[in-house]
């Protein structure tokens, strides 16, 4: 006998509806399932197998084949455990033909209980686009499934207790959210607080207009003079996400499997911090079945990249694309999928391999042709994507000893979001929600200067060398603080600041 039921792939961070089509036909006992499955998928037929009989129910001593189409789309994930055992007892009438169009979503154990499945909004979600609002998910995810508006929810704890709903001996267990969602925080930024950062007054200035405008940061300074702090702390004086934005950050880390089931919500701008040994896959993303990469788990949030230089000149190049498209596009055998990465970069490097380089205290060792191998292993090209530059120097014994504490995040966090919200007055109607974002088309529009301006800027371009990628990000810089003085159109000393910021080698 042929049975049907549906669930849902992952292409990227688009769902695809996919129907699952069992036979149980008469043959020497075989379980197969086809449809380009990978392993995870193909090793549900011993857990299907195990969970069957341990509910209660009798798995057929026969020929089984379940199928997945589109045959052509590669499936993954233990998603498909929960729609491969109930075709099975469909097939064997031991559960009457599911007549509403329920997707199914869950991996099981071998007792037949749901757990935890990694992509569930974003499968939910495609569900409901796609015309099939009630979906059943494992009563551990029904948080996270009830994030989609419009969706019903139907959340159960095994597969024993959905073959009794489908008997009609318990109504529908739909899952009604208590409007209680906990919220992720990352824990790169638990208990970090401007306030408690001593002196570096000028570096929390830059900081404070990079969050303003969502703009790119490096830091050079010796070791230990707070640099990494410094980035921890950024994310404490950005601006809220909107719902959209929090959706989309969800999104992305329920596909990566990095969602707490207990914490279905992302609200608070992500921090990632990877190591300079990482990989390029590991960064933008990629594998056999696309998978999203650093940049993509830092989307709307921060990037840092500890000791800069050490990442290597290949893996900072691969950056340069996406900084600039806010977007990744990975290209595979299989296909070609497209990850958000619209995130600020900040970065943390020292000025030479021993660090003290232009230090007034401590007397550098390095050679001077070693310092400049170090400064040149991050390129021009890199470089002219950052758009604010700061020296942190060492902190002195008064500073570090004073009993004050300086301004918190949460006063610099209303003047930033004040300032983002004058740039969505600014861009309503567009795709736009910061200046950093801004193309040369709205840079013409938006960051008009007077003459006084007009000759600084013509200076600078002449003295530095600016390339036209610097000019219009010294503009969109100048847009950024002048926004946060109130004021509508960009002035000198505007200019002025935003000069200063431009990347610099301190190589002589």
């Amino acid at each position: 006998m042929l049975a049907k039921t549906r669930s849902c792939a992952i292409v990227g961070l688009d769902g695809v509806i996919v129907e699952v089509e069992v036979d149980v036909a008469p043959g020497l006992p075989r379980f197969l399932v086809v449809g380009l499955p990978d392993a995870a998928v193909q090793e549900a037929r011993e857990r299907v197998n195990a969970a069957i009989r341990n509910s209660g129910f009798s798995f057929p001593g026969t020929k089984v084949v379940a199928s997945l189409a589109p045959a052509s789309l590669r499936k993954a994930g233990p998603a498909y455990d929960l729609p491969i055992a109930l075709g099975v007892l469909q097939a064997t009438r031991q559960v009457p033909v599911n007549s509403d169009e329920l997707i199914l979503l869950g991996e099981l154990a071998l007792d037949g209980t749901l757990r935890h499945t990694p992509g569930i909004l974003p499968m939910v979600a495609a569900s409901l686009e796609r015309g099939f609002p009630r979906v059943a998910v494992p009563s551990v995810d029904a948080k996270e499934a009830s994030l989609v508006d419009g969706a019903t929810i139907l959340p159960f704890d095994s597969l024993g207790q959905l073959a009794m709903y489908l008997r009609g001996e318990i109504d529908a267990p739909v899952y009604h959210p208590d409007g209680q969602v906990e919220e992720y925080v990352f824990p790169d930024t638990l208990g970090i607080d401007f306030a408690y950062i001593k002196g570096q007054e000028h570096v929390k200035r830059a900081l404070e207009i990079a969050a303003a405008g969502g703009h790119n940061v490096i830091m050079m300074g010796p070791p230990g003079s707070g640099k990494t702090l410094l980035a921890r702390s950024l994310c404490t004086i950005l601006p809220p996400m909107t719902n959209d934005e929090a959706l989309g950050v969800t999104k992305i880390y329920s596909i990566s499997g990095l969602l707490p089931p207990d914490t279905p919500m992302i609200r608070r701008r992500p921090f990632r911090a990877p190591h300079y040994t990482t990989s390029n896959v590991g960064l933008v993303g990629g594998g056999h079945i696309p998978r999203p990469g650093e940049i993509s788990l830092s989307h709307r949030g921060v990037l840092f990249l500890d000791e800069l230089p050490e990442f290597g000149h290949a893996l900072l190049e691969v950056l340069r694309q996406p900084l600039e498209d806010r977007i990744i596009t990975i290209s595979r055998a299989q296909g070609t999928v497209t990850f958000p990465c619209n995130f600020m970069l900040v970065g943390a490097m020292n000025p030479c391999p021993c660090g003290y380089y232009g230090d007034p205290f401590k007397q550098c060792k390095c050679a001077p042709g070693l310092v400049s191998r170090y400064q040149r292993r991050i390129s021009g090209p890199f470089l002219d994507r950052v758009d604010i530059f700061v020296d942190v120097p060492r902190i002195d014994y008064e500073k570090l000893s004073d009993d004050r504490l300086g301004e918190k995040s949460e006063k610099v966090q209303a003047r930033v979001t004040a300032n983002r919200q004058r740039q969505q007055e600014r861009f309503k109607g567009t795709r736009l929600t910061c200046n950093a974002d801004m193309t040369a088309a709205e840079v013409r529009e938006f960051c008009r200067v007077d003459d006084t301006a007009q000759s600084l800027l013509k200076a600078a371009m002449k003295q530095l060398n600016l390339s036209a990628r610097a000019f219009h990000r010294i503009l969109k810089l100048s847009r950024t603080i002048a926004d946060h003085e109130g004021t509508d159109d960009i002035k000198a000393n505007h200019l002025a600041e935003a000069i200063q910021y431009r990347p610099r080698s301190l190589v002589i």
